[in-house]
């Protein structure tokens, strides 16, 4: 498989393309797999729904390869900012910088990942952060978003991932979508530090815990 892409185009940013069962006309230009060794390359192709968008100019076909555990594995972009909360980091969206490998659990494919999905929608229709937010939340209130029924994770291990300009790759960590979830419940700890914290929309149905993990646990990619 490709390990290299060339350098985003002005304004080419986005999610990489998920087609488990919906088909978005989201022309980006993405990175194909740039965190993953052979070995968990591999792995991946065998169990997890690993997706990957073509590198091109107008050439949206999804390389769809199915697993058989419910996971899905994808490159998130700026448009998986957070909705509500921190507030400068609402305007991720317009990052095209970020690159964050993923992958989300089963359960987190069934109630998390349609939420990224119409985010990104909304995203490239053109709107802003608030706008977004409102989608989402008139989305979520009639029911066209699945409910959080409990808490949900993902692993974000890669070593060569960006999470935003200026932060880099900060350190390999779970995902925890923990709904309502306030960071007073983990302790109050620090944004940012190495410690279990509440980064996105604390409060909300759409809350992320983040627990770093050992730097040395991160993932490095194997480019040929």
């Amino acid at each position: 498989m490709p390990r290299k892409s060339p350098p985003l185009p002005p304004r080419s940013f986005g999610i990489l393309g998920f087609a488990y069962t919906r088909e978005y006309p989201i022309p980006v230009h993405t990175p194909n797999q740039e965190s993953l060794t052979d070995e968990a390359e591999e792995e991946l192709e065998k169990t997890a729904g690993n997706y990957l968008q073509k590198i091109g100019g107008k050439d949206r076909d999804p390389l769809q390869q199915k697993g058989d555990n419910g996971s899905v594995c994808t490159v998130m972009r700026g448009f998986s900012a957070p909705t509500y909360t921190p507030a400068p980091f609402r305007n991720l969206v317009y990052d095209p910088t970020v690159r964050a490998p993923i992958c989300f659990t089963p359960q987190a494919v069934r109630e998390v990942l349609p939420y990224y999905e119409l985010r990104t929608q909304l995203a490239m229709q053109g709107k802003n952060p608030d706008e977004i937010a409102e989608g989402v939340q008139a989305a979520y209130a009639k029911g066209e978003l699945p409910k959080r029924t409990g808490v949900s994770f993902a692993y974000m291990w890669s070593a060569d991932q960006n999470l935003a300009s200026g932060v880099g790759h900060w350190h390999p960590h779970v995902m925890v979508f923990a709904p309502y979830y306030d960071n007073s419940a983990l302790g109050g700890n620090t944004f940012g530090s190495p410690l279990p914290q509440v980064t996105d929309d604390a409060g909300t149905p759409f809350t992320v815990v983040v627990i770093p993990v050992d730097d040395n646990l991160a993932v490095k990619a194997d480019l040929k």
